[in-house]
């Protein structure tokens, strides 16, 4: 069934500097309280929301200009949707994509049209809580190799499958012994421009291993495509890029080459980072902006959490565009040249829970909601998927 209404975008301009303390867990969390919506980072300013016109979803490229990048208007393009979680375009195909449901260990196909084809199962998925058919990711070196991010069980496991005419292939493990648990699984897998294969992890609940070197949970991880140790990792013989960190469910690159990640907090910040290799972000000893000299501070900050929540990460033409669960809202934000993040701005409020954002092959953006997760409140068509053109 094709679906093709039309929605009106509403951005707000994040209020800076506020520090008020937030009684949610700071995970998947449910639906914020009501509220002005605000967020902290270094410097910036408040302004009332205001709507902007809509008009055509007519592609934008992503190379045409230089950002940062406004959603100007957008169209709901795919419902009925199961808890999905991830989106990975197909190499080569015109708009279509592959999307992750979690709870049925599926994957189906869509494409911009509104069409939803089953696709199959991921074998030997078996989570609960947040833990499911996670992440989901193709090898730009080798297009028709695709990987999924699962939980199984006591651990989160990463295999390869291929994907052609429709049909997954025989999967194999790529990586496994990631904990899991009903909470903070991580999940997101996104290829780097060396080619390398990046893995974000939660802690699953347990604190300490976030700074544990001996565990693979509260991590960065970065492999070969094959499974194998980079010998240029930070830790000899040892998948980990980065780590303190609570629960990463958002892994983007930029022009530069450079990585992000976006971080639920637990009681106080949420988190934007940039990563370093063998950078330590401090959790459980610190959320947000701490200054301590030991630990990399984020980038962006949201204070409370009940205002994001973040889970998906997209990077276009200076931009960065995360999708909040709690906050209910795709966040925008204007990056520089030297990587320091302008205010955040709220877009895309009435849809509810977001779960991932991403950048389709003719420049517009492609945000998923989240609301049949049972944390959210379903509302008719949902899970969703919208269509944002971007301006300039």
């Amino acid at each position: 069934m094709s679906i093709r209404r039309m929605i009106v975008v509403i951005a707000a301009l994040a209020v800076a500097g506020a520090s008020c303390s937030s009684s949610g867990s700071g995970s998947d969390g449910s639906p914020s309280p009501s509220g002005a919506p605000s967020a902290s980072s270094p410097g910036g300013s408040a302004s009332p929301s205001a709507p902007l016109s809509p008009g055509t979803s007519s592609p934008s490229s992503p190379a045409a200009q230089p950002g940062p990048v406004t959603p100007s208007s957008g169209e709901e393009i795919v419902t009925g949707l199961a808890a999905p979680w991830s989106i990975a375009f197909v190499p080569g195909s015109d708009g279509q994509a592959l999307v992750t449901q979690r709870d049925e260990g599926t994957i189906v196909l869509v494409d911009d049209s509104g069409t939803v084809t089953p696709v199959g199962a991921v074998p030997g998925v078996d989570g609960t809580g947040e833990g499911g058919l996670l992440g989901i990711a193709f090898d730009p070196a080798s297009p028709a190799d695709l990987y999924v991010y699962a939980t199984m069980g006591a651990q989160n496991v990463v295999q390869r499958s291929t994907y052609a005419n429709g049909a997954l292939g025989e999967f194999s493990v790529v990586l496994d012994g990631i904990p899991a648990g009903t909470r903070h699984d991580g999940g997101r897998l996104a290829f780097g421009p060396d080619g390398m294969l990046y893995i974000s992890t939660g802690e699953s609940g347990n604190p300490d291993d976030a700074q544990d070197l001996g565990s693979l949970g509260g991590k960065i991880l970065r492999i070969a495509p094959s499974g194998e140790v980079p010998p240029d990792n930070p830790f000899d013989g040892s998948p980990i890029w980065s780590y303190g960190h609570r629960n990463v469910e958002g892994l983007a690159f930029d022009d530069e080459g450079r990585l992000w990640a976006s971080e639920f907090g637990d009681r106080e910040a949420d988190e934007v980072n940039l990563i370093v290799a063998g950078g330590n972000y401090g959790w459980p000893f610190v959320e947000g902006i701490g200054g301590a000299p030991d630990y990399v501070d984020p980038v962006v900050e949201w204070r409370p959490t009940s205002e994001s929540s973040p889970s998906g990460l997209a990077y276009v033409r200076d931009t960065l565009f995360v999708a909040a669960l709690r906050g209910e809202r795709l966040w925008q934000v204007p990056l520089s040249s030297g990587g320091e993040a302008g205010e955040p701005a709220a877009f895309v409020t009435e849809f509810g829970r977001l779960r991932d954002a991403v950048v389709a092959p003719d420049g517009t953006l492609w945000v998923l909601t989240n609301n049949t997760d049972g944390r959210g409140s379903p509302r008719d068509g949902d899970d969703r998927i919208l269509r944002l053109t971007l301006t300039p």
